[in-house]
C-alpha cells in the first residue's frame, strides 16, 4: 500500500490465494484515494518459477501500463514443514529454489531487458516527464545469513536470493538502473505464525534491540523509501529492517 499512497500504478502478482491479492488491490485502491492520488491495481496470478508464468506476467505490465519504474521481487514460500538438516529431503529444496531464487533471478533478468530498452528510449528520444529512474528490489530475509537448521533448505535458497541484489547492481549500473536488497527480520505474518509464541519470548528476551515484531509496513516503508529515490548515489545496498538483529553486540 505504501507505493499506492506515492501514486504508483500496481500489477500485483499472487500464486494462489484470490481473495487476499483482490482485497490487497482494493486496499491499495483505498490507501491511494485517502492520499489525493488515482492509481490502478491489478491483480494477476502467476507461478515465477514457472517460465511461461512469467512471460505472462510481463506481457500483462507492458499491455497495460507500456513502461516499468520499479520491481520488487517479494515471492517466496516457506518449508512445507520445519526438519532437521540431516532429514531435509530435495522435494522440499527442489521447491524452495525454485520459488525463491530461480523465479526471481529470471523474472529481474527479463525486467532488466526491459528497462534497459526503456532507458535507451528516453535518452534517444528526449521524452517529456520526469527522466525514467528505474530500480529493482529484491526482499530476501535475515535468513540470508542466519542458520536455521529446522530449515536449511529456507537459509540456502535466501542466501542464494540474495546475491541478485549485487549482481544486478553491478551488471545495470550503466544504464542508471538501481538496484536494491530489503533484508526483514521477524516479520508479523501468516508464514511465522505457527512459531509466534517461540519468537514472542526470544524477542523479549533481546533476541532483538527494538523489542517488537515487524510489520508488513515497515517493510513497505523501505520500499517506498526507496521509490521516492531518497538514495539517489546508492546501488547495490542492503536495507536491513529487523529491529537490530544484524547487530553484533556484546
Amino acid at each position: 500500500m505504501e507505493l499506492a499512497k506515492i501514486g504508483y500504478d500496481l500489477l500485483i502478482n499472487y500464486a494462489s490465494n484470490t481473495t487476499a491479492a483482490e482485497q490487497t488491490a482494493s486496499d491499495c485502491l483505498a490507501a491511494a484515494a485517502a492520499a489525493g492520488r488515482e492509481i490502478r491495481a491489478q491483480p494477476h496470478r502467476a507461478d515465477i518459477a514457472v517460465a511461461a508464468d512469467r512471460e505472462d506476467l510481463m506481457n500483462l505490465a507492458r499491455a497495460a501500463h507500456g513502461r516499468l519504474d520499479l520491481l520488487v521481487n517479494n515471492a517466496g514460500v516457506a518449508p512445507a514443514e520445519r526438519t532437521d538438516l540431516l532429514e531435509a529431503t530435495e522435494q522440499s529444496f527442489d521447491r524452495l529454489m525454485a520459488v525463491n531464487v530461480k523465479g526471481p533471478y529470471f523474472l529481474t533478468q527479463r525486467v532488466a531487458h526491459w528497462m534497459i530498452e526503456l532507458v535507451r528510449a528516453h535518452r534517444v528520444q528526449a521524452l517529456p516527464g520526469p527522466p525514467y529512474q528505474p530500480k529493482i528490489v529484491t526482499i530476501s530475509s535475515i535468513s540470508a545469513y542466519t542458520a536455521s537448521v529446522q530449515r536449511g533448505d529456507y537459509c540456502v535458497s535466501k542466501a542464494a536470493v540474495s546475491m541478485i541484489t549485487p549482481l544486478f547492481a553491478t551488471r545495470l549500473a550503466e544504464y542508471g538502473i538501481r538496484v536494491y536488497e530489503i533484508r526483514p527480520g521477524l516479520i508479523d505474518t501468516d508464514m511465522t505464525a505457527p512459531v509466534r509464541d517461540r519468537y514472542d519470548q526470544l524477542i523479549e528476551s533481546g533476541l532483538t534491540p527494538l523489542k517488537r515484531w515487524g510489520t508488513p509496513e515497515d517493510v513497505g516503508c523501505a520500499v517506498r523509501a526507496l521509490a521516492l529515490d531518497l538514495l539517489p548515489f546508492s546501488t547495490g545496498e542492503v536495507l536491513n529492517v529487523d529491529g537490530g538483529f544484524h547487530l553484533r553486540r556484546l
